[in-house]
C-alpha cells in the first residue's frame, strides 16, 4: 500500500500523522511519502501540495490541515475528489461544518475536536511559544486516546485498500473510549483535559478573530495557551494513574500491519 500524505498549515495531529501508522518503522506492507505547504494554506499552496502527492502515484491519500471549511482545504477536497484516489481529510473542530460536504464528494474525514487553534497573535506567538503549544496539544491528544482514535480510523482505511472511508468525529467520549482506561479517576482526568482543550480553541478563536483591541486579545490568547498547558498536565496525570496500575492500553503494529494489543508492561503484544 502506497500512502501519500498532504500537509497544509498545522494542527496538533499533523506532525505525528504518518508516524502513527508505522511507529517502529518496520511495517512491511506500507510505503509512505509526504508533501507539505509549510505553515501556509492558501489555495495555490494547498493545490500544489495535493497535486505533488497525486503525482507520486499513491494508492490512497490523507490530507491534514486546520479548518477544512476555508478555501484552501476546500480546493484540496475538490482536487482529491476529481482524482478518484481514495482520500481522507483530517481536521480540527471547525472542520465539523465541512463533514457533510466531504461525504457528498465521496471523501472520508476525521475531525479531532480537542485539537485547538493556536493563539496566532504577533504580540504573543513566537516560534518558542508555537512549539510549546503544539507539544502540550500532542500530550493531550496522546494521553486522552484521541491519537489512538485517529490511528484506528486510518488503519481501517488502509486495511480496506481505501474502500472503507472513515467518517469520524473524535470528541471527548470517543477519545477516552479508545484509551481504554481501567482507573475511573484516570478517565475523569482525561475527560477534563479534553474538555479544556476544546474550550481553549473557543478562546483562541475569540482572541484571533473576534476581539480587535490588543489590550483584550493578548490576554485572551495567553489564557488559552495556559488552558492547554493545564490540560496537558491533567492528561499526563491520567496516564500516570494507569501506569501505576500497570494497565496502560497499548496497540503496536506488527510487521504485516496487524494491530496488536497488550496491557501489562511485561507481557507480549498479541
Amino acid at each position: 500500500m502506497r500512502l501519500g500524505v498532504a500537509k497544509a498549515g498545522n494542527i496538533g495531529v499533523s506532525s505525528m500523522l504518518e508516524l502513527l501508522l508505522d511507529e517502529r518503522a518496520d511495517r512491511e506492507n506500507l510505503e509512505v511519502f509526504v508533501e507539505g505547504s509549510g505553515a501556509k494554506m492558501d489555495v495555490e499552496e494547498v493545490e500544489g501540495c495535493v497535486e505533488r502527492v497525486l503525482a507520486g502515484d499513491p494508492d490512497v491519500v490523507v490530507y491534514v490541515s486546520p479548518n477544512l471549511t476555508v478555501r484552501g482545504p476546500q480546493r484540496a477536497a475538490e482536487v482529491l475528489a476529481e482524482s478518484g484516489v481514495p482520500a481522507v481529510l483530517v481536521g480540527d473542530s471547525p472542520s465539523r461544518e465541512a463533514a457533510e460536504g466531504l461525504e457528498e464528494m465521496g471523501l472520508g474525514f476525521v475531525v479531532v475536536t480537542g485539537d485547538p487553534m493556536i493563539g496566532a497573535r504577533r504580540e504573543f506567538l513566537d516560534p518558542a511559544e508555537m512549539a510549546l503549544f503544539n507539544g502540550h496539544v500532542l500530550e493531550v491528544l496522546s494521553c486522552t486516546g484521541a491519537m489512538t482514535a485517529v490511528q484506528a480510523a486510518l488503519d481501517g482505511f488502509l486495511e480496506s485498500g481505501g474502500d472503507e472511508l472513515p467518517r469520524l468525529v473524535v470528541d471527548r467520549d470517543s477519545a477516552v473510549k479508545h484509551a481504554e482506561f481501567r482507573n475511573p479517576y484516570a478517565e475523569a482526568k482525561a475527560m477534563a483535559a479534553y474538555e479544556i482543550s476544546e474550550k481553549a480553541a473557543d478562546l483562541d478563536v475569540e482572541g484571533c478573530f473576534v476581539v480587535q483591541d490588543p489590550e483584550k486579545y493578548v490576554p485572551l490568547v495567553a489564557a488559552a495557551h495556559e488552558m492547554v498547558r493545564e490540560a496537558a498536565r491533567l492528561a499526563d496525570e491520567a496516564r500516570e494513574l494507569e501506569k501505576a496500575g500497570d494497565s496502560v492500553s497499548r496497540a503496536p503494529h506488527a510487521r504485516d500491519g496487524t494491530v496488536l494489543s497488550k496491557e501489562r508492561l511485561m507481557e507480549k503484544p498479541k
